[in-house]
Parts: C-alpha cells; structure tokens; sequence
C-alpha cells in the first residue's frame, strides 16, 4: 500500500498545491477559468494532437477496450439518469446526475496518473477514453438535456446544437487534425515538433494545479449528503467493478489494457458536468460536492487498486 501511495502522491499533491494557493490567496478568483482556459484550449489540445500525430493507428484500435471502457461509463450513466428521473426528477437534472456518477475525470487526473503509473505506452488508450469521455457520452448526456428542456424543439435542431457544440471542442478538434499528419505521410518540422513537446509538457502539472482551484471554491448551497454518497459510490466503485468485469471475463484484455480501463473507469468525477450544469443553470450544488467527494476519496480507492493489482 505505501509504495502505491508513493506512485500516486505526485499526481495528489499537484491538486493540493492548487487548493492551498487558492485558499490562502495566492491565486485569485479569476485563476481557475483562466487555467482552465489554458488547459482546454492550449495543453490538453497540444498534448492530445503530439499524441495522435506520432501514434501507430494498430495501437489506438483497440475494440476490447473501447468496449470495456465505453460500456462502464454507459451503464452507470444510463442506471442513474433512470433512477434520478423516475424518482421526480426533472431529465436534464438526471442527465446531469447520470455524467456525476459516469464521467471519469480523464484529462485533468486521467492522463497525468496513467502517465506516471503505466508509461507512455498507455497513451494510446488515454487518447480513447479523453475522446470518448469528451464527445460520446457527453453528446448524449447533452441530448437529453436538451430534450428535457425542449420538449418542442424538433429532433433536427437538437441534433444541430449537439453538432455544434462538439465542432467546437479543443479536445476533439485536436486529435482529428493530429490524424491528418500520419494519413497523408507528412512530418512535422523540428521547430514544431519542440513546440508542441514544450506546449503539451505543461498538460499535466497544469491540469492537476488547476483541479485544486477548482475543489478550492467556495460552494454557496449545500448537496442533499445521500445523493451525492450514492453518486461517489457509484463512480469511484461500481464503475470500475463493470470495468474490471468486462476486461477479465468479458474481452479478456492483455495486463496494460486492464489497468488502463479500471484506473480511467476508477477516476473521480471530472468537471465536465459542472460545465454543463453551469451552462443550462441548473442547481449545481449535488455535482460541485460529487467532485469534490469523490476526488478525495480516489485517493483511498485508487491506491487500493494499485496496491493490489500493481
């Protein structure tokens, strides 16, 4: 256990020193948009573009541990989207619900910890589950928002405002032009290459720092204590049951590809639906508090992982 947590604390105390600047006063209000801005539209972007433009497309195509993954997050997303809007609860408010309890923080914590803990070589799936994580289970979890707030708005436009709005994310955008270099046998020239290695160096420290700000904001209402219990339990424990299920028994994955899946599956909840949550103005009490819970305790859930399967 304590040589697990020593592989993790780099990754933890990154987020701390975020907290504790933000606390004491060292960074502003305005430093976690900012940050944020920066690693969404700078550093994750660069990263993941370095990433695509060099990969061998053998080692991205991995149907076991799209599978895998995919279906982790579907089924807990699916199971509390049901249960929270059968419970009264309105859709986009379950939508919401269902991306706290299914969406693993990938960028900002996914790709720094299975750095440090698996290697470069499992960049490659790190790659699969940011995009996945970005584009196709938030593209749902935004159609249903959308239908639960448009409930006279045509198939048509909802399907168009999906549209758009992944058609303007960095974090999708990067990766498809990246795929242009290995497609048409261009190379990148050496001044770029230096540039984008110090652009997407910054990715992960960056990211990290930038989740302690984030946890570090004050909240001004407070989250009902057992929703956000069972949402923390359903992300940071089922999720990664499903997952481990799925790459042992299911699609009997190699080794690397079984941790990558359960530690991207195991993962607190990242910030995406507080995006959203903010951007429809919904109550964003439960998802802030899911957040913040559920990436102190990853610390406990993924250490035990490491400790054991590592």
């Amino acid at each position: 256990m304590l040589s697990a947590l020593t592989v993790v604390f780099p990754v933890f105390a990154l987020i701390f020193v975020g907290w504790l600047v933000r606390r004491g006063g060292i960074l502003g209000a305005q430093a976690t948009t900012e940050m944020n801005r920066f690693v969404v539209y700078l550093a994750l972007p660069a990263l993941l573009f370095d990433i695509v433009a060099h990969a061998d497309w053998a080692d991205i195509w991995k149907p076991g541990f799209i599978a895998t993954f995919g279906l982790s997050c579907f089924v807990v997303f699916g199971l509390t989207l049901l249960v929270r809007w059968r419970g009264s609860h309105h859709l986009a408010d379950a939508a919401i619900d269902g991306l706290n309890a299914g969406y693993a923080n990938t960028g900002f914590m996914g790709i720094p910890l299975v750095l440090l803990v698996l290697g470069q070589e499992a960049m490659p799936s790190a790659m699969i589950v940011t995009i996945f994580t970005a584009c196709i289970l938030f593209a749902v979890a935004i159609i249903a928002i959308e239908i639960g707030l448009q409930a006279e708005g045509s198939p048509l436009q909802i399907v168009w405002k999906v549209v758009r709005s992944l058609s303007r994310n960095p974090l999708i955008i990067a990766p498809v032009l990246g795929s242009v270099i290995p497609l048409s046998g261009l190379t990148i020239p050496a001044p770029g290459e230096t540039f984008l290695k110090l652009l997407a160096g910054t990715a992960a420290p960056c990211a990290l720092v930038t989740l302690g700000l984030f946890l570090a904001e004050k909240r001004d209402s407070a989250a009902d204590p057992k929703t956000t219990t069972l949402l923390v339990i359903l992300k940071l424990i089922v999720q990664p049951l499903i997952a481990w299920v799925l790459a042992v028994h299911v699609f009997h994955l190699p080794p690397l590809l079984v941790h990558s899946a359960v530690l991207f599956a195991a993962l607190p909840t990242g910030t995406g639906p507080f995006m959203l949550a903010e951007l429809y103005r919904r109550d964003a009490a439960i998802t802030s508090t899911t957040i913040l819970v559920s990436t102190i305790f990853s610390v406990l859930t993924i250490t035990a992982y490491l400790a054991v399967a590592l």
